[in-house]
This record gives structure tokens, sequence and C-alpha cells, in this order.
């Protein structure tokens, strides 16, 4: 099968050139100027659209197996691709969760089957089965995942001694949510005491407070300061955090990384008025402040990737009282347009968003052969119209749990065609309907 893209606008490696594109079966066999459309299947004129590599959603929760009345892994992977999100790392805080190989590799087995996306899967880490840890394959797992907040199960690793062996033993990428337990536990007790069970959600990112995440964030890079582990740090919420990272050494030799998703660099504890319970995320969505500190690190590298954290529930879970209502938001289907829209605000540059969108996840995580617009690279690709506006919609939402928090929204720019492994997975409002999801791998050496 051979698809040619004519007369794009190649956004890739800090910069923007007018080419054509030849995809031969899975991969981008040809770049460049006046490709010849002889013995070809499929010509797409790309004029005036510019070409992007797929985006890498570095941490997505798709609910399968055990909460697939949320989402599952063939809806949310059906929404991703919809917005030109090619691969995705999900969490293991399903239920049963990820904590054996045994019950991480049936997750495998259910995306090879459903996945319209590459696909991940993180090893989850607990208290108490650092051997099963330690069997992780780092050739086909993306990494080690530990929840240093509360979380789903058996899933909050809060022993000083099994965080210290599991960062001291570990050789991949250590991936934390850093929310400090006790100080979390403290704070909700103070406002209960007010206002019971049915807390105004203006104080959730008092409650999951700045205290809570940077007490967390900094003991976790101190020790892998100590350890040297490869740790990253999942949805900075906090500019305070931002400090604790570095921007004066190359991605590719950091041992101590960050992230920050799409919510924290567009939400404030102002839109908690109108918003509710619908923007109640864990970490909390904070203050300007920290969302201007948010934007400074993440311009300046100190924060290395943007993704999502998307975590669906029903509109009717995200009904209850402050202490009832979960925490989390289906995202994946608009994260590029939103940061697309803020690249016509001014605030970020193509070439910047698709270094932390698509490079740096690939180079983070050491993934083979993705992430760039390169030849011999597998065809992950989307291809965006910047003259187009797109309002967020019930009737146009791809997630099960039926709702966004972006609803009534009116992007600027339009995700017209996803290629997923060289196929055309996606093209004007239409998904095909066929899977063309992979594993992903990693070139990681022993």
């Amino acid at each position: 099968m051979k698809i040619l893209i004519k007369n794009a606008k190649i956004v890739n490696e800090n910069q923007i050139i007018e080419s054509d594109l030849l995809i031969e079966n899975d991969l981008i066999s040809r770049i460049g100027k006046n490709i010849s459309d002889e013995n070809v299947d499929n010509v797409i004129d790309a004029s005036g659209k510019y070409l992007l590599p797929g985006i890498i959603d570095d941490q997505v929760h798709f609910r399968e197996p055990g909460l697939t009345h949320k989402g599952d892994i063939e809806s949310e992977s059906r929404a991703a691709i919809a917005g030109g999100v090619t691969s995705f790392i999900e969490q293991p805080n399903t239920v049963p969760n990820a904590v054996t190989q045994e019950l991480l590799e049936e997750k495998y087995q259910i995306a090879a089957e459903k996945s319209y996306a590459n696909y991940s899967f993180s090893m989850g880490g607990t208290n108490d089965n650092l051997e099963e840890v330690l069997n992780t394959n780092p050739r086909n797992v993306a990494a080690i995942k530990l929840f240093l907040g509360s979380s789903t199960g058996n899933m909050l690793v809060d022993n000083p001694d099994t965080l210290e062996e599991i960062f001291s033993k570990v050789k991949m990428p250590i991936c934390v949510h850093c929310e400090d337990e006790a100080t979390i536990r403290k704070n909700t007790e103070i406002y209960k005491e007010q206002y019971g069970e049915d807390i105004p959600m203006k104080f959730h990112h008092l409650i999951r407070s700045e205290e809570a995440c940077y007490l967390s964030s900094s003991k976790a890079v101190e020790l892998a300061k100590k350890t040297g582990a490869r740790l990253h740090i999942y949805h900075l919420s906090t500019a305070k955090e931002t400090d604790l990272f570095r921007n004066d050494i190359p991605l590719k030799d950091k041992k101590i990384t960050a992230e920050v998703c799409v919510h924290h660099l567009t939400f404030t504890d102002a839109d908690y008025e109108t918003k509710g319970t619908l923007i109640k995320w864990n970490p909390a969505v904070k203050t300007q402040h920290d969302k201007d500190g948010l934007w400074e690190a993440l311009l300046d590298d100190r924060i290395d990737v943007i993704a999502t954290d998307h975590a669906p529930h029903t509109w009717e879970e995200k009904q209850n009282v402050y202490t009832k209502a979960p925490s989390g938001g289906p995202l994946v289907q608009h994260s590029l347009q939103l940061m697309l829209e803020n690249f016509q605000n001014g605030k970020i540059s193509l070439e910047k968003l698709v270094e932390k969108m698509c490079h740096n996840p690939a180079i983070l995580f050491q993934m083979e052969k993705r992430g760039f617009i390169r030849e011999d690279y597998k065809a992950d690709l989307v291809l965006v119209d910047l003259n187009e506006t797109y309002t967020v919609a019930k009737e146009n939402l791809l997630y099960k749990c039926g709702w966004s928090p972006l609803e009534g929204t009116t992007f600027h720019s339009k995700i017209t065609h996803t290629f997923v492994n060289g196929k055309l997975a996606f093209e004007n409002g239409k998904v095909d309907e066929q899977k063309h999801g992979e594993r992903l791998l990693f070139d990681r050496k022993e």
C-alpha cells in the first residue's frame, strides 16, 4: 500500500518545510519535493495544511479491565486517533490493578484486538510487589508507575524502604504521581468539619494543595538523585515544583524529567465556579500564578512533555458532591486542538508544540522509530487545517462517557487525517473501523 501526501507543511525537528511525503506499507519511505504519484494507491493534496508526527500521549487511563462503564480501550483509542493521538501509554490503576506480569500482559492482549492507536501499558508498583516489578521487560513495556498519592486499590506506595529499593533497582523509567497523602487527609478533614461532604469545589486546590504536591515531588527528586533512578514526574500542577527540574542539558541526558497536562495549561481555580466537578482532577487545577509558572517552565524546557491524564468518568458519577465525585476527565480527543489554539494565540510555536507532544515522549521513553517524521520511521502522522473551525459538541464526542469539559469550545483548527502505521485511520470526521494499532517497542540497552 502506497499513500502520497503532496504539498504539506511538515513540522518536524524544529523546522517547517513544504514537501511531499510517501508512505509505503507502515513506514515513511521518502520525504522530498515533487515525488511522482505513479504506482501510488492514494494521493492526498495537503496544500495549506500542516503535517505533524502523530501525538504521543504518555499518560492515559482507558479504564479496561474492570471500569469499562466509564471507557474502554476500543472507545478511548478511537477518540484518540480522532484527536491526532497515534500512541498512548496507559496506567495500571484498572481493576484488577496491573501489578503482576500476568495481569499486565492481559491488558496487552486486549489492546492487540481492540486498539485503534499504538499502545503500551505501564507496570504498577506497590509496597509489596518488587519482584514482579523487576521482572518487567524494558523492551516492550513503557515504564514502572508509582502512585505517591492515593489511588485505586492497593497502589499507594508510601513505605520509604520499598521506595528506595524500587528506585535503586529499576533500570527503566519510573513514572510517578506526586501528592503527599498525609497533607491531603489533614486538609480534607479541616474542610469537612466546616462543610461536611458537600465541600465547595473552589477549595479543591487548597485541599490537594501546593504543599502536598511539592512535598511529594521534591522527595521523589531527592531520592532519584540519591539512587540514580530514571524518574519522570507526571502532571506538574504548581509553579513551585518547576524549580526542581533542569533545562541546561539535552533531554536524552536527563535522568529526572517532568510532564504537564493540557488541563493545567488551560484552566485555573477561577473556572471551578462554572465547571465544578467536571474539572476536578488530581493533582488539582490551581491558580493563575501556577498556570503561568507551568507555561514558563514548558517553554524554557524545565518541563519536557505535554500529555492529558485522560481519565473518563460517567456524567452521573461527576454529579456527586465534592467528596464523592471522582477526579479525572476525558481529554484525549482534543489535546492537540487545545495546544494548536495556544499556537494561534501566540503562546507556543508549532515547532515547540511538536517537540513536547511528539519528539520528547519518544526520546524520553526511547520509543523505537516513532515520534519523528523521518524516512524509515513508522508512518504515524496527523494532518491539520489551521483555517477551519471546529466546535466541541456532544454529537462529535467519541468518548464512551459522552461528555467533555470542553463542550461549547470552538477551536480554530481541524484534524483532517490521522495515519497509524501507514494506514489512514481517520479522515474528515470518519474513523476507519479496521484497527491499526501496534504494541510500542523501546530501544533500551540492557
